[in-house]
């Protein structure tokens, strides 16, 4: 019989990446199945190009990056964009003023490369709770004296915005204020932040309308995450697969929960789901 999966997008935190942020021996055998198999293997991540693992982002056999919620997706190889659903930069201006009301650590994504305030970031413990993200942001943004400053010069459409918030009630009344304001889609991966991307931008989408180009149905996609930002993943593909970790509107959306990502539950639905001799062959 005809295998059904021929697609698997993969978030990376909570999900492929363990809480310390490795990825280790197991999921990489069964990663090297899935290829070899010939699945189509990318991450489907928020966080931009430049900001996936580099073991990751030119991981032998991965040729597509699904980046930014699905603002970006790029074949690899000469990091040739196939998708891109920007933020168009009034919205983002207005958005950005919000966020500047509040205690938080912004961010803005242009052309798959994060930037970030640089005071903000001598306190990154301040907005990032968890310890295990400061050195990926410290490695991974170019810090600029002035965000705000920063996005009026560049004069663009952006992939994305991030708010970091030190307070959970100020989040709370962000989120409320920008919710309110037409354009902008609004999800919270690590709980304690607000990412903002152009109305109608998913990963769901962007994932499904990647298989239509390469020829694969929704159908013979299989998505994996945990966070806010996947469950319109999993609720667009063919079989989503949420974390045990996973929020509880993400275990709504799955088709089947697979263990933590500490005990590599991606690597082992993958392997259950999508491999040969797996359920679904």
């Amino acid at each position: 019989m005809e295998r059904r999966i021929k697609m698997i997008g993969l978030d990376l935190d909570g999900t492929l990446l363990t809480e310390k942020k490795e990825l280790l021996p197991y999921t990489r055998q069964v990663l090297d199945k899935a290829i070899k198999e010939g699945i189509l293997v990318l991450m489907a991540t928020g966080r931009p190009f430049m900001g996936i693992p580099e073991e990751l982002r030119y991981y032998p056999g991965i040729r597509y990056a699904l980046t930014s919620n699905g603002a970006r997706v790029l074949e690899i190889e000469g990091e040739k964009v196939l998708i891109e659903h920007l933020l168009p930069l009034e919205r983002a201006k207005k958005a950005l003023e919000t966020l500047s009301k509040y205690d938080t650590l912004q961010e803005v994504y242009f052309g798959g490369q994060a930037y970030a305030p640089e005071d903000k970031m001598k306190h990154i413990g301040r907005y990032h709770h968890n310890p295990y993200m400061w050195e990926y942001l410290l490695t991974t943004r170019k810090p600029v004296p002035d965000i705000r400053e920063f996005v009026e010069k560049q004069d663009r459409d952006m992939d994305k915005i991030q708010g970091l918030f030190a307070d959970m009630e100020e989040r709370d009344a962000a989120w409320k204020e920008l919710s309110q304001q037409e354009g902008l889609a609004l999800v919270g991966s690590l709980g304690y932040n607000i990412e903002i991307n152009a109305s109608g931008v998913n990963k769901g989408t962007a994932l499904v309308e990647l298989g239509r180009m390469l020829g694969i149905d929704r159908e013979e996609i299989m998505a994996c995450g945990d966070g806010d930002n996947d469950a319109d993943m999993l609720r667009e593909v063919g079989f989503g697969v949420a974390m045990e970790n996973a929020i509880d509107k993400v275990k709504e959306a799955a088709d089947y929960i697979t263990v933590t990502n500490d005990e590599q539950g991606a690597a082992k639905a993958i392997e259950r789901f999508a491999l040969r001799g797996g359920e679904l062959c």
